[in-house]
Parts: C-alpha cells; structure tokens; sequence
C-alpha cells in the first residue's frame, strides 16, 4: 500500500553540512547564524537547524516568533533572533520563549522592557540600523538616541546590533562598502562600552563571500547553507573550489506515457502542438506543487538520465513532458524536476531563469509545498 505521495522533495544532510563548513571556512573565526526562516528555505527548518547546531551554530534568525518558538519546542537552545515579526503582539510570546528580538523602534524597546518586567525576565535585544537597505532599521542619524535607550531601560541587555546588505550580490557595486562603512561609523560608540561583549554582524550571503572586511562577530548565511549562490550561476562559476552543493531534489513519477499523432493539441489552450507522431509522458505535478504555470513550453526535466522538455500548459497537478526521443520510457520511471539524475542537473538557477524569478524562491515553492524527506 503506498502511504506517501508521488512528489517527493529530498534534503541531503550531507551536502547541508558541506554547505556550512564552506561558510565557516569562510567565516574565518566569526560565528555562524544560519538562517532557517521560511521553513529554512523550504529545506524544513527544524531538521536543518538541528544538522546546524551539531556543526556549531552559533544562533539561528527566523522571521516570526512562532518560528522561534518551534525551534525551541525542537529542542534548540541556541539564540533565536526573530529578524522581522517584532511589534507589541508578539512580546509576550519572544520573552516567554527566550527570544531574541531585533528592535529598530524605540517604542517596542520601551514596551518590550515593561513585558520583560512582567514575566521577571531578562532579555537580550538585538539593535537594527538602516546602513542603506532602506527596508527596516533605524536611520544612522537616529540610531545613537536608540542606542542609549536600549543601554538605560531595565530588564533590557544589548547583544548586538546588526544592519543588512542590499547589493552583496553584486560584486561591481560600490554599494556594500558604502554600508559597511556607514554601520562601523554607527556602531563606533560602542568601543568604549565593551565591544566585545556586543555582537556586530552584517553580512548575508552575499556580504561573506563577496564583501571585505564584512565578517565582523558573526555571519548570517541563508542561501548558501542550502547549496547556492546570491548572484546564481555565475557564483558557481566563479567559485573557490570546493563549491557549495545543492542541497534539495525534487523528483516525481510518470503515471501514463501516451503516443500521440501528429497534430494533436496538448492541454489548456493547446499552447503546443505536436509537430510529429510523439510519445508523451503525463507527471502528476503541477503549480499546486510549486511548479508553476510560465514553466508550460519552457522547462526541462530528467528521465533515464536524460533532459525532456516540457509541452504544453502546466497545469494545477499535471505537466507535459515530451520524450518522443528517449528510449523505454515507462509508467513508474522517475522524472527529477529538480537535482541531478545519471550525469544530467537541473538546478534551482535554471529553474528559476525559466520562472523569471531567482533560486530562493523555488526553492521555498518546491519545499513548502511537497512532501519532504531528510537522506544520508
């Protein structure tokens, strides 16, 4: 009786692990926050933070509290910054958990050490300053009357101040060094108050591989950890051996293989047509997986180690896959629409330049919405 789905996305433990030693390598000496928001980038987010924390794992970031506080029904004991969710609300929960919040406001500072009175706690804080991302944080010209706010108010300890790159992607930029100068500026002030014991961290992904000098105290990879790169394939082809491994591998079943005659129109509008006596094979994946519709007529997949294109519409939980040229494909055979097969790869790049998108998001769609499995 089979009891699991035909879709099945896999995680390979070993190569999450390669993955992080990589940055930690690259870390030279400052500790590791990997990033498991987003159920760890559709990798699952308590297994990948559990494979973290036995290589050392200094802290993890999530974007809500309910994340943190899964993680610590998971047994993760490490610090949780909660990187975006922080607002009156969800207080009560972040101190009840032993949270990490990161506070741009100087109200939530003020609010968030009344609640940690109430509960007879202490909580570390963590600051944010707009060095240039122009999304959260507070203005350089603001950050000093925040600073001394979060220094003053009880129940409150500063544990690290941190800001975020918007351009470490892009190596021809002038932008990264702009803002790590403007957060060493920023946090200047803090060398006469014990710079060691708050932790100064800027750098994604992007910021620790590609930006100087930006390792600080700690690193904050997302992507990497799973096996890519910020700016995509041309990081893979540039990279300093060894390269990361991709970690994700999204593979399915053909569950009828049909020949079709010359001339037949295939799925919802006939966006293709066959132009030959054809052999097509029917996947059980659609855009309810994840797999969406502007991969009809654009994409490929794996079968028998070999690349098959995909025709017609995509549909809600099917896809058309023309195998007109390969041998023996039969009902049952494996097609990876993701992850590699005999000698052939389909990456998340690839997938992602057929989408128009970029790696991060097929990934979160792939993971998120399949079943998934953790391997070797």
């Amino acid at each position: 009786m089979c009891m699991q789905s035909l879709n099945r996305i896999e995680i390979s433990r070993s190569a999450l692990i390669h993955n992080f030693q990589i940055c930690q390598r690259w870390a030279d000496g400052a500790a590791i926050m990997p990033l498991v928001k987003a159920d760890g980038y559709g990798h699952g987010m308590i297994d990948c933070a559990r494979v973290f924390a036995d290589q050392g794992a200094a802290a993890f970031g999530v974007a809500e509290a309910i994340e943190g506080v899964r993680l610590r029904e998971a047994g993760i004991t490490q610090p949780v910054l909660v990187l975006a969710g922080v607002m009156p609300l969800t207080l009560p929960l972040i101190v009840a958990a032993r949270l990490t919040p990161v506070v741009s406001d100087p109200a939530i500072l003020t609010e968030l050490s009344s609640v940690a009175a109430g509960q007879s706690a202490s909580v570390g804080v963590h600051l944010k300053l707009d060095a240039g991302m122009g999304r959260q944080g507070a203005l350089p010209a603001d950050f000093a009357e925040l600073l001394d706010l979060a220094r003053r108010l009880p129940h409150l300890r500063l544990d690290g101040v941190m800001a975020h790159f918007p351009l470490s992607d892009d190596r021809t930029s002038a932008n990264s060094a702009e803002v790590l100068r403007t957060f060493m500026a920023a946090t200047a002030p803090l060398a006469d108050h014990g710079a060691g014991k708050c932790c100064l961290h800027l750098a994604n992904s992007g910021g620790l591989f590609y930006v100087a000098g930006a390792r600080l105290d700690m690193v904050r990879p997302g992507i990497a950890l799973y096996g890519y790169y910020p700016d995509g394939a041309a990081g893979r082809v540039t990279a300093v051996p060894p390269p990361l491994r991709p970690a994700m591998r999204f593979a399915s079943r053909i569950i009828q293989v049909r020949r079709l005659p010359e001339g037949r129109g295939l799925g919802y509008w006939h966006l293709f047509t066959t132009a030959r006596p054809s052999v097509i094979a029917v996947l059980p994946v659609g855009y309810a997986n994840g797999y969406l519709r502007n991969l009809s007529n654009r994409a490929q997949v794996l079968i028998n180690g070999r690349r098959a294109p995909v025709v017609g519409r995509v549909s809600m939980n099917l896809t058309l896959v023309d195998v007109t040229d390969l041998p023996k494909v039969r009902v049952g055979d494996e097609a990876v629409l993701l992850g590699s097969q005999g000698e052939e790869t389909i990456t998340a790049d690839e997938i992602a330049d057929w989408m128009e998108t970029i790696s991060y998001e097929v990934l979160c769609l792939f993971g998120q919405l399949n079943e998934r499995v953790l391997v070797d």
